[in-house]
């Protein structure tokens, strides 16, 4: 392993942690399950409220209707899609990256089958109306009410979305063209609003619902703006990070050690990522997340990547003075979530980063237990540093190298290397398979749920 002269994992990182419970953060929870049900129950009623039994009794009146309200849940349910991945820091801290992107994909089908039914319930409707064809009124609403051309190119817009976010086509394509293609979420709903104010049923001719739905969309544009946009460029314009060294860790890993000021105020825990955005050539429009795999060393930071594609590819050949931007901190896999005093982290490969400052990040008291899980001995990184911070905590390592053959279930690895499990929180940081069997099996042995705390590294 190659050591980098401008960083020493070896000194104590300059901070006092305090342990909080989780309990503090609960009632964020449920004050945005509240806000967001009853601002559902809110757009139901209003758009009961705006019908009359007359229009309902006449030609198309009921289906319409049907149109006018899946359009308008929808629509809802878009708007809070975008919410949940704008990254708001009390939702994120609670439910973690991996919280968040599972109640998006949970989510995500559902407004586009609302917004399909809106469309087609819609144009029925019309057509009983007007007692014409489908296809007639198909191309009257395209060609002559305004703004439904542009609706329609939305719609399109999130269909294509979400047919590339079914996981057969998702493994199909690259990371850096899934991300280009969900930012068009934003042009889809700009093109969306104008037609649901100029003709939806329940906005014309009543202002309540054009006012309700105004502040909706404006508080939904100002959140993106404030917590993607805003915030980001504040903080990378405070720390002013440059690339100040590139080295080697392992075959096909290597660690970036970053440069910064005012890095004493960085609010970051052990277990926490960024999203880096490398300001050069070929590099700077995308951004991608990877963990601390140290504590700040004021004035440096160091990241860790694995060379998996492109980008991370891409980084082994960043050069010094390289400017950086910053999103964050992530992550809720912290030393704050813990529910009792000890601990144990299991680490799949290059999930050993995010953990390894989480490591750093613990008390003593934690007498750690830490599995570093991996196919070959070159994949152990930071396996001397990780020694010797569990040497310090009076923990114990275990490092297993090989196939799953060999080692045996994950199951039976948990029962025998930590008698105490139930009595400890589980960490685990590493690929979809493995964390999913290691959370799998902890909660067959015992260990609530709430002491369960995992990264999933995956795109």
């Amino acid at each position: 392993m190659t050591t980098s002269t401008a960083f020493d994992p070896s000194l104590t990182a300059p901070r006092n942690v305090q342990i909080r419970r989780r309990s503090s953060r609960q009632w964020v929870g449920r004050l945005a399950v509240a806000v967001t049900l009853g601002g559902l129950v809110l757009v139901i009623v209003l758009g009961i409220a705006t019908e009359t039994t007359g229009e309902l009794l006449l030609p198309g009146g009921v289906t319409t209707f049907i149109g006018s309200m899946t359009g308008l849940v929808g629509m809802y349910l878009a708007l809070v899609q975008v919410l949940l991945i704008a990254r708001i820091p009390p939702i994120e801290k609670i439910l973690g990256q991996d919280g968040l992107v599972r109640w998006h994909r949970r989510l995500g089908p559902w407004p586009i089958v609302l917004l399909i039914a809106h469309a087609l319930f819609v144009t029925i409707g019309y057509a009983q109306a007007a007692r014409t064809g489908m296809w007639h009124e198909v191309r009257a609403l395209v060609l002559s009410y305004p703004d439904v051309l542009a609706a329609t190119v939305g719609l399109g817009l999130m269909v294509m979305i979400g047919v590339v976010s079914f996981r057969a086509v998702r493994n199909r394509i690259q990371r850096d063209t899934w991300w280009v293609i969900h930012l068009y979420i934003y042009l889809a709903l700009a093109l969306s609003f104008a037609h649901v104010i100029v003709l939806g049923p329940a906005f014309v001719g009543h202002p309540l619902t054009i006012a309700v739905w105004s502040i909706v969309w404006a508080a939904t544009a100002g959140t993106v703006l404030v917590y993607r946009f805003a915030i980001p460029i504040f903080r990378s314009l405070t720390y002013r990070l440059k690339v100040a060294e590139v080295y080697p860790e392992a075959p096909g890993v290597v660690s970036v050690i970053l440069e910064g000021r005012n890095l004493e105020r960085l609010a970051v825990s052990g277990g926490q990522f960024f999203t880096w955005r490398f300001l050069t050539r070929g590099l700077w429009w995308q951004a991608h997340p990877y963990s601390l795999s140290a504590l700040p060393r004021p004035p440096y930071l160091r990241l860790t990547v694995k060379a998996i594609g492109d980008h991370s590819s891409a980084v082994a050949r960043l050069r010094p003075g390289t400017p950086v931007a910053i999103e964050g901190p992530f992550g809720a896999v912290t030393p704050h979530v813990r529910k009792n005093t000890k601990a144990v982290l299991f680490a799949g490969g290059i999930g050993i980063t995010a953990l390894r400052s989480l490591l750093e990040d613990l008390p003593r008291e934690a007498r750690p237990v830490v599995i570093m899980r991996a196919s070959s001995e070159n994949e152990l990184v930071f396996k001397d540093e990780v020694a010797e911070l569990v040497r310090r905590r009076k923990g114990v390592l275990h490092e297993l190298v090989g196939s799953r053959e060999k080692l045996g279930s994950t199951r039976q690895l948990l029962r025998k290397l930590v008698p105490d499990l139930h009595k400890r929180d589980v960490y685990a940081c590493g690929p979809p398979g493995l964390i999913e069997d290691v959370v799998a099996a902890a909660s067959s042995l015992g260990v609530p749920r709430d002491a369960l705390h995992y990264e999933i590294f995956s795109w």
